[in-house]
């Protein structure tokens, strides 16, 4: 009878120490959707209005916005009315105008999104950006009316607050404001990470 005691002890233990384990194994870390904010930004402006410009001047040019939770930026999306090889996309620190990451796309076939892959970009809670391009094509989107948006415009855990354009083929921050339309399309993928 003590060695049945002694052998249930043993194989009781043995199951704990393998089910204390496998918990152990999981990966408790919370798995967040990526999203790309540019499509519920257009919803909710009501930039419904597309023109296309091709040729039209060089630009910088993109939105200003704010992240509502840390997070990654994990891709660069990007569409054009014409093909351009070598789009400059820029990702800025708004307060300092500093340049935080610089890619090129090959926008190879008119009116075709791409997506470029980039390293990832950690971008931090309630800190504000700027993503712009350089471009003499683009979308022109604005509501019927040619009326102006309110900003801020909520698209997810990302919140856009104005659009900034200047012209030129420069690597200029941009510092002049529109509120009745957006020269697009440029976005990204953001993934939270807390």
């Amino acid at each position: 009878m003590k060695t049945l005691k002694i052998l249930f002890t043993i194989l009781s233990a043995a199951i704990f120490t393998v089910s204390c384990s496998s918990d152990d194994d999981k990966d408790n870390t919370p798995k967040f959707e990526t999203e790309n904010p540019l499509a519920v930004y257009y919803t909710q402006t009501g930039f419904t209005t597309v023109t296309n410009f091709v040729n039209s001047g060089d630009y910088e040019f993109g939105l200003v916005f704010t992240p509502t939770v840390k997070g990654n930026i994990k891709a660069v999306t990007l569409k054009l009315p014409a093909v351009n090889s070598a789009v400059r996309v820029t990702i800025w620190d708004y307060t300092t105008k500093a340049v935080l990451r610089s890619e090129t796309i090959n926008a190879a076939s008119a009116d075709v999104e791409v997506k470029k892959e980039i390293s990832v970009l950690a971008l931090e809670k309630d800190k504000k950006y700027l993503i712009s391009m350089n471009s003499n094509d683009w979308y022109k989107k604005n509501k019927a009316d040619l009326s102006n948006v309110t900003y801020p415009i909520v698209a997810g855990h990302i919140t856009f607050n104005e659009y900034r354009w200047i012209s030129g083929t420069s690597q200029t921050f941009p510092t002049n404001v529109s509120a009745n339309y957006n020269a697009g399309d440029l976005s990204f993928d953001f993934q939270q990470t807390e």
